[in-house]
């Protein structure tokens, strides 16, 4: 009982970061129908503004937090306005090889500026071990659920209650009919790139304190595997990319604590080639009809 109680927590954790990153994956894709496969790397950025607010600037666990989103709210900002706002009426292949080009330089880019190396991540906050009914647990994981799960209900609250969310789900429905009540779609898409963004770089900085290395190509896999919680959620769902986050976790935990550690990647990535097989619009997504 205490190594399964050990493993849901470990697949909470897990299931927390894929959920955050997945986030952004299903809100642009609802928007613009983009699948951002440079949004593995926005998490990367999130992870190095982190680590720098706390090295070069001593901010503890919230300010660089703040920071982080922040910085990496602008860079999805700036990626859409130069590489996807251009291409918005091309065919989306165009918009799909552009998404990779701009992962490999993000990736490239802070390996040139910065260096290959893992650096080891900063204590943003005084590590303690407790133990509750034989589960060993430290209060940096207790943060990162409490914050990770604060966002969510943010985030979710967001699209469903506020008028930039309620704008956001009225594009993704029906754009030509949205602008022509009057919405400035331009807007909406930069503030759906701001979320999504703040939301990937929140698991970064959460990443870096768990698991305390970092490195310019951290959000690759990440990032693939995020985008299989969003399919899995139904790619276009709020709450649909958050449950496919912590399903995926736990699968992923259990693969690891059942089968050899190399076949976790696999079973990733075999739920999305069975899910695209057998449920293409995930357990939330809805399918569209589309006339020929």
């Amino acid at each position: 009982m205490d190594i399964l109680l050990q493993q849901v927590l470990n697949a909470i954790q897990l299931g927390s970061v894929y959920a955050l990153i997945a986030l952004g994956y299903t809100m642009v894709y609802g928007v613009l129908k983009l699948i951002n496969f440079a949004h593995g790397d926005i998490y990367m950025i999130g992870a190095y503004l982190g680590y720098y607010a706390a090295t070069l600037f001593h901010f503890s666990f919230l300010p660089a937090l703040a920071m982080a989103m922040v910085g990496a709210a602008a860079a999805g900002i700036i990626i859409e306005r130069i590489a996807y706002r251009p291409l918005r009426t091309a065919p989306r292949l165009s918009a799909l090889i552009t998404a990779i080009g701009v992962s490999l330089a993000l990736e490239n880019g802070t390996r040139a500026v910065i260096g290959p190396q893992y650096r080891p991540y900063p204590a943003i906050i005084a590590k303690k071990t407790f133990t509750l009914a034989g589960v060993s647990f430290t209060n940096v994981i207790v943060v990162v659920l409490v914050t990770a799960v604060v966002l969510m209900i943010l985030l979710n609250y967001l699209v469903s209650r506020t008028m930039i969310g309620k704008a956001m789900r009225a594009v993704s429905f029906d754009k030509e009919a949205t602008l022509l009540m009057g919405v400035d779609i331009n807007r909406i898409v930069t503030y759906t790139f701001a979320v999504g963004s703040a939301s990937a770089a929140a698991a970064g900085v959460m990443v870096g304190m768990v698991w305390p290395m970092i490195d310019p190509y951290m959000g690759l896999v990440p990032g693939i595997k995020a985008f299989v919680a969003a399919v899995l959620g139904g790619i276009g769902s709020v709450p649909g990319a958050m449950l496919g986050g912590y399903i995926l976790g736990g699968v992923e935990t259990a693969a690891a604590a059942f089968l050899p550690s190399s076949f976790r990647d696999t079973v990733a990535f075999g739920i999305l080639v069975l899910l695209l097989l057998f449920k293409p619009t995930g357990l939330f997504g809805v399918g569209n009809v589309e006339r020929v």
